[in-house]
C-alpha cells in the first residue's frame, strides 16, 4: 500500500501537531510500501519561510526513508481573517497541483485537519487518483474557530459548515484525536467507520532524546529551586495569562520558577503582562527542536498544561502531555472534561485546577512545594500509566488494522 499524508504542517517546524505527525508517518512506514508526504513551505510558528525554503515554489526531499513533497504557501504576520483564508487557501491550491504532478499513484489519502479547507485537496484528489480517503481530524472546524472568536462571520461560519459535511461525506474513514471528537463526528455521522487515533509516547526514542545535559544548571537555576514549565505553542486557546498571574501571586516564594518555551501568536503580549505585573520568577524562552524538548523536561519538577474555560475543550487532549509523563514528570492541568478524567482521576499523575483561575493555579502550585514527595510519586504514576493506556507502538498496530479493515 502506499500512503499520502496531507498535512499543512509539518517538521522541520515545531509543535504538537508536526511532531505527531511525523511520528504518525514513520509509524506508518514500518507497516507499508511507501509514505509520501504533502506539506507546505515550513514557515510555522513564525510565519516566515524559512531558510532554505526561501523563493521556491517546490521542493522534495527525503527523511527517514519519507518522501516528503513541499508546495508553496503564503504567509504572513498580520493576523486579520483575510490573511488566514490566504495562508489556507494558498496551500489548498498548491498542494492539489502538487499533488497531481508529483505524488503519483496512492491507494489511501489521510488528510490532516485543521485546516478544514485542506478536505478541498484531499476530495479532489481521492477523485482524480482513485484512492481512499481517511480524514483525520484534531480539532473540530468551524466549531472551535467559532468558540474562540478567531472567525465571527456568521456566513463564512456557515459555508465552513457545509464544507466539513461535505468532506466527511466524501471521506471513506474518519479518525479523532480525542474521545470528545469521535463521539460528536459519530453523533452527526452514524454510519461512518471512525477511530480514535489518541496521542502515545514512543518511550524507546524519549529515552534516547536524552543527553545527560544539566538544562537547569545550564540556565542558572539552582538544585533547590522548583520549576514549573509551561512549553509549546502560545496562543489564544491556550489561556496562559493564568500562569504568570499565578506567578505574580507566588512572588514571596523565591524557589518556586516558571520557565515558558515557545512561540506564538500571545507571547509578545504575555511578557508585556510580565513586565507589568512586575513579575521575576518568570522566564520565557525561544521555541525549540523535538530533540531539544526531553532535555528540558527532564530538569524541571512539574508540567504545567492550561486551556481556556470554554465548552468547546472539555474533549481536549494536549499532546504535550505525553513527553512530559512519560519522562516521570507529574502535571498541572488547567482543562475539565476528558483529559482530567483520564490523566488525573484515573491515572493520577497530577492535579488540576479551574481553566484560567489563577488563584487555584497557585494553591495547586503550593500543594507541590509543601508536599514535594508528590512531584516523584505522581511522576512515577503517569509514566506507568501512559505506558499502559498510550503506548504509541500499540495504537498505530491499531490504526493499522482500522485503515485494512
Amino acid at each position: 500500500m502506499k500512503i499520502l499524508l496531507l498535512t499543512q504542517y509539518f517538521p522541520p517546524e515545531t509543535g504538537a501537531p508536526q511532531n505527531r505527525l511525523y511520528n504518525l508517518a514513520l509509524q506508518l512506514k514500518q507497516r507499508c510500501e511507501k509514505v509520501v508526504v504533502l506539506t507546505g513551505l515550513p514557515n510555522y510558528p513564525s510565519y516566515r519561510i524559512f531558510e532554505g525554503y526561501k523563493g521556491k515554489w517546490y521542493k522534495q526531499e527525503m527523511n527517514n526513508g519519507l518522501e516528503i513533497n513541499r508546495s508553496y504557501i503564503f504567509v504572513s504576520q498580520r493576523k486579520s481573517i483575510f490573511f488566514r483564508l490566504l495562508n489556507y487557501f494558498s496551500f489548498v491550491l498548491s498542494s492539489l497541483l502538487t499533488g497531481i504532478f508529483k505524488a503519483g499513484k496512492v491507494d489511501l489519502i489521510i488528510c490532516e485537519s485543521p485546516p478544514l479547507f485542506l478536505g478541498l485537496t484531499a476530495v479532489f484528489l481521492k477523485k482524480l487518483k482513485r484512492a481512499k480517503l481517511l480524514f483525520n481530524v484534531s480539532d473540530l472546524w468551524p466549531e472551535s474557530v467559532e468558540k474562540l472568536g478567531i472567525i465571527q462571520n456568521r456566513m463564512l461560519i456557515n459555508l465552513s459548515i457545509k464544507l466539513e459535511e461535505w468532506i466527511y461525506k466524501h471521506s471513506d474513514k474518519i479518525s479523532g484525536q480525542t474521545q470528545g471528537i469521535v463521539e460528536n463526528i459519530k453523533t452527526r455521522f452514524p454510519g461512518k467507520p471512525i477511530f480514535w487515533l489518541k496521542n502515545g509516547v514512543d518511550f524507546n526514542k524519549l529515552k534516547m532524546r536524552l543527553t545527560g545535559k544539566n538544562w537547569r544548571e545550564e540556565n542558572g537555576f539552582k538544585s533547590d529551586n522548583l520549576l514549573f514549565y509551561f512549553g509549546g505553542l502560545m496562543g489564544y486557546a491556550q489561556g496562559l495569562d493564568c500562569i504568570i498571574k499565578a506567578a505574580s501571586l507566588l512572588k514571596a516564594y523565591p524557589d518556586i520558577q516558571f520557565v515558558m518555551i515557545g512561540e506564538g501568536p500571545e507571547k509578545d503580549r504575555l511578557i508585556h503582562l510580565k513586565k507589568e505585573l512586575g513579575v521575576e520568577n518568570v522566564t520565557f524562552y525561544p521555541g525549540v527542536p523535538a530533540s531539544e524538548i526531553a532535555d528540558i523536561i527532564f530538569s524541571i519538577d512539574v508540567g504545567i498544561i492550561p486551556l481556556k474555560k470554554i465548552d468547546l475543550f472539555q474533549g481536549a487532549i494536549p499532546s504535550k502531555i505525553f513527553e512530559i509523563l512519560g519522562l516521570e514528570k507529574p502535571i498541572i492541568l488547567g482543562i475539565e472534561g476528558e483529559a482530567k478524567s483520564i490523566f488525573v482521576d484515573k491515572g493520577k499523575a497530577g492535579v488540576s485546577f479551574e481553566p484560567e483561575n489563577a488563584e487555584e493555579l497557585a494553591e495547586k502550585i503550593l500543594f507541590f512545594r509543601k508536599q514535594k514527595e508528590a512531584i516523584s510519586k505522581m511522576g512515577f504514576n503517569g509514566a506507568s500509566f501512559v505506558k499502559t493506556h498510550f503506548d504509541q507502538q500499540i495504537i498505530a498496530d491499531e490504526f493499522w488494522k482500522f485503515i485494512n479493515a
